[in-house]
């Protein structure tokens, strides 16, 4: 890794440098909105420059659900069992826990692995009702099985409005090519190069984490940038 003076300059550049590239990206998608039609908005639920989202209870309960979905696998799976929840009108903790197994394996089996991820959803629709309103903190999200650190970074980040950033793959191969890292670090580790070298801002975390993701797919079969 470089230098600690040289570090606060190298993500801000980096974010820089990524901004321009791609502009506002206007994740975590929401299914509900995916047929909005605000000028350069909302296509397939994203929403630029929008950091007022979530807006509801069920919307922070939908992205909490796509992050639990999204382990292992791409969005576009994830979109597809969204949509199935959103059909059956069950992204909402007690209108999921309601339904029987076979429904609800039925409706995830897009996203894989869909009976660990139908426990995991019973249980965080569980505790998410229990939440009663209140933002849970990080050991309460990781203490819930099936939850690991970058789920509940996008629980958090994304649902909760928590400034604190989401460490993933793509992260790490971004950095990892960037010279920044070795590649070995750990996800904590990584996780306090970004929270010790910038300013705490929801927006500037949302942002940074999927350009980065973004960035990475962009990469995908190069053998250089």
């Amino acid at each position: 890794m470089r230098s600690n003076s040289s570090k606060s300059g190298t993500f801000h550049g980096l974010y820089a440098e990524l901004f321009a590239l791609y502009g506002p990206r206007g994740w975590w998608p929401l299914i509900g909105l995916a047929e909005e039609s605000r000028p350069g908005c909302c296509i397939r639920g994203y929403h630029p420059l929008d950091y007022e989202l979530p807006a509801t209870p069920a919307q922070v309960f939908e992205i909490c659900a796509g992050a639990i979905l999204t382990q292992s696998v791409n969005w576009t799976s994830v979109e597809k069992a969204l949509r199935s929840l959103h059909a059956l009108n069950a992204l909402q903790p007690a209108r999921l826990l309601a339904l029987g197994d076979d429904v609800l394996t039925a409706a995830i089996r897009p996203a894989g692995y869909f009976n660990q991820k139908a426990k995991k959803l019973r249980l965080f629709s569980a505790f998410f009702a229990g939440l009663d309103g209140r933002i849970p903190d990080r050991q309460e999200l990781l203490t819930l099985w099936g939850i690991g650190p970058e789920t509940a970074d996008s629980m958090l980040l994304y649902a909760f409005k928590v400034p604190t950033f989401v460490v993933d793959a793509y992260t790490r191969r971004v950095l990892t090519r960037r010279g920044l890292i070795r590649g070995s670090e750990s996800y904590d580790d990584i996780k306090r190069l970004f929270e010790e070298n910038l300013p705490r801002d929801l927006a500037l975390f949302q942002e940074y984490h999927a350009l980065i993701v973004e960035h990475a797919r962009e990469l995908r079969g190069k053998p250089g940038e």
